[in-house]
């Protein structure tokens, strides 16, 4: 009979760290590529600058950044880490994944290391996979990062995208917990609207002689997430065993201000919850906006240890992932 792992029995974040691109874009430097103006960008996204990454600020170097944080925080050393997982899709090299190259940077004792394309639900993927790993006994402690450089792929004279994503890399550990620290995942996807936020076939481009930008289709986009991913949401609070009353932090994927407070809005938080509105100064950053908008809620105060968090994440494909973990 093959013997079978026996791993923790729960599992819990025991740390998160981020980074910042160096390069501050106010609206000022992008209303002229897409003829608008400072006022449409705030009123229909809410955000007043982003961060691009510069040349040296790539995806591998951002990831480490943030992964040293983590750690630090968690009290974890990297020869502890057992699994790096890599959430992104501006990783231009189709192979091998970052995640081995980030692993090799950080000094990690030859750990699983894999990518996962998830787009911005990637890192709440992530999580859900880390806990997993954890309570099946094939890993102990697991890194997750999700990182981004989409200035890499967005066209900046495309008025529905250039003012919306940004760069930037949030990183996590996750760890064994004798308390749940990770709730259920509540996660899916709706492939019939895969159209909606897409990059061409990039042969095909090179071929044409055109870059393959990545394109997004804003309206079907903001009614989906706005109203789909509210009863996502709240199953994530069912599956978790506690109420909007119990909540102590919201934290949505920074997709669009708008986006957020509808989704608190349909879920009937509380005024008591604190809610994530990291876009306003970050933009978009796909994968990487839950652990940075958790972060800065930690930094800030909004969130304190222990306090219950529901995260949750949608993007192309379209995917979508979301559960309630206990604030590190």
């Amino acid at each position: 009979m093959i013997s079978a792992p026996t791993g923790s029995p729960h599992a819990r974040i025991l740390g998160v760290g981020g980074y910042r691109p160096s390069r501050v874009v106010p609206n000022s430097e992008i209303v002229d590529l897409i003829d608008s103006s400072d006022e449409w960008i705030r009123t229909r996204s809410g955000i007043t600058e982003r961060r691009w990454a510069t040349e040296d600020e790539t995806v591998q170097m951002m990831s480490v950044a943030a992964s040293r944080k983590a750690l630090e925080h968690a009290g974890i050393g990297i020869d502890q880490i057992d699994c790096v997982l890599v959430a992104t899709v501006s990783h231009l090299r189709q192979t091998p994944a970052v995640a081995a190259l980030i692993a090799d940077e950080l000094g990690a004792d030859h750990p699983a290391a894999f990518d996962v394309s998830a787009a911005c639900a990637g890192f709440c993927h992530g999580i859900a996979m880390a806990s997993d790993m954890i309570r099946g006994g094939s890993a102990r402690n697991v890194l997750v990062i999700g990182v981004e450089r989409l200035s890499d792929i967005t066209n900046p004279h495309d008025r529905g995208t250039a003012f919306i994503f940004a760069d930037g890399a949030g990183a996590a550990v996750v760890g064994p917990s004798e308390e749940p620290g990770i709730g259920p995942v509540v996660w899916g996807s709706s492939g019939d609207k895969a159209n909606h936020i897409q990059t061409p076939d990039w042969f095909d481009a090179i071929e044409a002689k055109e870059t393959p930008w990545l394109t997004m289709e804003g309206n079907p986009v903001f009614r989906w997430a706005s109203y789909a991913m509210a009863k996502v949401g709240q199953e994530a609070l069912e599956k978790a065993g506690i109420t909007a009353d119990e909540l102590n932090c919201f934290v949505p994927h920074q997709a669009n201000m708008r986006i957020v407070d509808a989704l608190a809005r349909s879920m009937k938080l509380p005024p008591s919850v604190e809610i994530a509105r990291d876009i306003a100064t970050m933009g978009n950053t796909s994968a990487a906006s839950v652990p940075l908008a958790l972060e800065r809620m930690i930094e800030e105060g909004q969130a304190k240890s222990g306090d219950t968090a529901l995260l949750i994440a949608f993007g192309a494909g379209l995917v979508y992932a979301a559960q309630v973990v206990v604030v590190p």
